[in-house]
């Protein structure tokens, strides 16, 4: 669970994987990201990396051919993958956003309503996550039909929306965009361009407000680049390119 002890504040620099690597990076003074653009996690780890302003080397990766370093580092070998200038190694997005904030945290994401944005988080992960993959890929799940599960993946939207109005549809929890907001909305990207005819025109309309919002802010937009896949021996990619740290906080 996310409100277990792994995810306190207090031990985010100790829960993540200490797998030591013995590899010479083109420019130990940087942590490595290994990254796939459109992936959702890996969407919301650049995102607080970018707020956070903690510079990175941004390793782009082809999924269907994983660098055997990321490999070799990580048992589980998806994105993201940040591996610390000292050798240690976190490969799960949510410990990568609470590691960045932990070394620069310039809008207090982690002090206004933590736990419960790590709650809000889990309920993405745990149960909205396998909706959108079965939404999505509903070809791959013929037990139900497509109107099915994005039906059952409304009463998330039901949730985020009464946040929305509780806090002026701004933030989910609060005047402001917060961690559960940039964990989140990759999720909700990828389920909204499946139809996004439905889900503009659906009854959430705080939710498309939000999702609009984002989809216009410079923090989302500057994690969206092209990069080439990284091979070795390219040369570093620096990220973020200019170190914003972009404004999403206005509708």
């Amino acid at each position: 669970s996310f409100n277990e002890s792994f995810f306190t504040y207090q031990n985010i620099r100790k829960s993540w994987t200490r797998t030591k690597a013995f590899y010479l990076m083109p420019d130990s003074s940087l942590p490595v990201l290994y990254s796939f653009r459109r992936c959702p996690y890996a969407m919301r780890a650049r995102m607080a990396i970018a707020k956070a302003g903690v510079v990175v080397q941004l390793r782009e990766v082809v999924l269907r051919s994983k660098p055997a370093h990321m490999v070799d580092i990580s048992a589980k070998a998806t994105v993201p993958v940040l591996q610390l200038t000292n050798g240690d190694v976190i490969d799960e997005s949510i410990d990568v956003m609470l590691w960045v904030l932990s070394q620069s945290d310039p809008d207090a994401w982690l002090q206004e309503g933590f736990h419960e944005a790590l709650a809000l988080i889990e309920e993405n992960d745990g149960m909205f996550k396998p909706l959108l993959d079965r939404y999505k890929y509903f070809v791959n799940h013929p037990e139900h039909s497509q109107q099915y599960y994005r039906e059952q993946a409304a009463a998330f939207f039901e949730l985020l929306e009464l946040k929305l109005v509780q806090h002026g549809a701004v933030g989910l929890l609060g005047a402001r965009i917060g961690l559960a907001d940039v964990a989140i909305f990759p999720f909700i990207r990828q389920f909204a361009r499946v139809d996004l005819k439905w889900f503009s025109q659906s009854k959430f309309t705080r939710l498309v407000a939000w999702f609009e919002n984002f989809e216009r802010s410079e923090l989302y937009l500057n994690v969206m680049n092209k990069y080439p896949a990284w091979n070795v021996g390219d040369a570093t990619t620096v990220f973020p390119e200019h170190g914003s740290r972009g404004n999403i906080n206005r509708l």
